[in-house]
């Protein structure tokens, strides 16, 4: 089966405990692309985490599938409790410590990086057991999370490896033996004129 892994769209940056913002108009604009952009995949299964943002961005393509998404707790991001959320083309300005970890290629130091690993990674083990042979699940869920199973199947040393865009696309194939190969990561055809908006301001 295929698993079809989807970065939310742009959120608002906000403060509040916890921060759990939606998404801005042009992260609307991000989510509506999904339905074209999977327009001719046969989906047999939509999945998102909790939070907001998540939620905003799998909205429109479930509307289009006419299907109600399952929502996974623990597809949740490291930062779910958090006091203030800034999008990331935003961090080098507001949280350069924070950017500064990013680009290295690590989670935050208060994050334990092998439960955080281990919650994700079981949360994609049940989305792809409840699906078999030639089925397609998307799962709308956070950088974070994606990209911590994608080092965790590929064997790579840092947790954030790959820079995931607003509403990018990854997919992972798993085999009637329970390999996962990683296909795809970050296909951004679909909304590549609506991230030059953001890019270069952070």
């Amino acid at each position: 089966m295929q698993l079809v892994l989807v970065r939310h769209a742009l959120p608002q940056r906000v403060h509040g405990s916890p921060a759990d913002p939606g998404l801005t108009g042009l992260g609307e604009q991000q989510a509506a692309r999904l339905v074209g952009a999977l327009a001719g995949e046969d989906v047999t299964g939509l999945y998102t985490s909790p939070m907001a943002r998540a939620l905003g961005t799998v909205a429109p393509l479930a509307a289009a599938l006419g299907r109600e998404p399952v929502v996974v707790p623990d597809l949740r991001e490291y930062d779910a409790d958090a006091a203030h959320y800034v999008p990331v083309h935003e961090m080098a300005r507001l949280d350069p410590a924070g950017w500064a970890r990013i680009l290295a290629g690590l989670l935050p130091e208060h994050v334990d990086v092998a439960a955080f690993t281990a919650r994700v990674g079981a949360a994609f083990d049940g989305v792809a057991a409840a699906h078999g042979g030639r089925e397609t699940a998307v799962v709308v869920a956070h950088a974070g999370v994606v990209n911590t199973w994608l080092a965790h199947l590929l064997g790579l040393p840092r947790p954030l490896t790959f820079p995931l865009d607003y509403a990018g696309i990854t997919r992972v194939i798993v085999a009637r033996d329970g390999r996962r190969v990683v296909r795809t990561v970050n296909e951004i055809a679909h909304v590549a004129d609506l991230l030059a908006m953001t890019a270069g301001t952070a």
